[in-house]
């Protein structure tokens, strides 16, 4: 069976799931979207680790077992989502020590923390992908589920104008300085959205209109 290499698209939380975050996987080479159902911990993780500008004041889990390995000369080389049953997503994690490799099974979402602290690539089977992928076409604006009952489609929370961004009124500024006290507090979930603000303000060269 042929690898296909993955790249994290983005995270979103998900209705249907109380407490459940969608992270989406994309093909490299290819359009198609594989969306994972993960917790509120591991979300914020793996966001943390997309944000390099969020710099927990004490490591997480997953900069922990990264320090540790660093320590022991432990090399995560790639991850590898291998299986799907009943919706459930199992995965490996290839590790290298004095030459020697190791397989070691991990649930999917601590596998992606963790690869993108070791910046290792992240892989899938063409079977797995074109069971539990889709195509983000115009033609699939609902959101779905396959039989196993994986998602098809990032699901967002509320309506429409529940999604408004309460930072949007805020000046870069205060969007930095409340940046800082959520990192502080260990509210990495906030940090996260307020990092998200900052970007798109720092992309358009905007202010808001107070």
């Amino acid at each position: 069976m042929s690898l296909v290499k993955l790249t994290i698209k983005g995270i979103s939380y998900s209705q249907t799931q109380n407490g459940a975050y969608a992270l989406i996987l994309n093909e490299v080479d290819g359009d198609r979207k594989l969306p994972i159902v993960i917790g509120a911990f591991e979300a914020q993780s793996i966001a943390i680790a997309l944000e390099n500008e969020i710099k927990p004041p004490r490591p997480l889990t997953h900069d922990l077992f990264k320090t540790f390995a660093d320590r022991f000369d432990i090399l995560v080389k790639q991850v590898i989502i291998h299986k799907l049953v009943d919706g459930v997503f199992f995965s490996s994690i290839i590790c290298e020590r004095d030459k020697i490799e190791e397989i070691i099974d991990a649930r999917t979402s601590d596998a992606i923390a963790l690869a993108l602290r070791f910046q290792a690539p992240i892989f899938t089977y063409q079977n797995i992908l074109e069971k539990a992928g889709f195509y983000n076409t115009a033609d699939s604006e609902s959101n779905t589920t396959m039989e196993d009952g994986s998602l098809t489609e990032p699901e967002t929370f509320g309506a429409e104008e529940e999604n408004q961004s309460p930072y949007k009124k805020l000046s870069l500024f205060e969007l930095h300085d409340q940046l800082e006290v959520a990192v502080q507090e260990e509210d990495y979930e906030k940090a996260a959205r307020i990092r998200d603000e900052i970007s798109k303000r720092e992309d358009t060269n905007l202010e808001p209109n107070i």
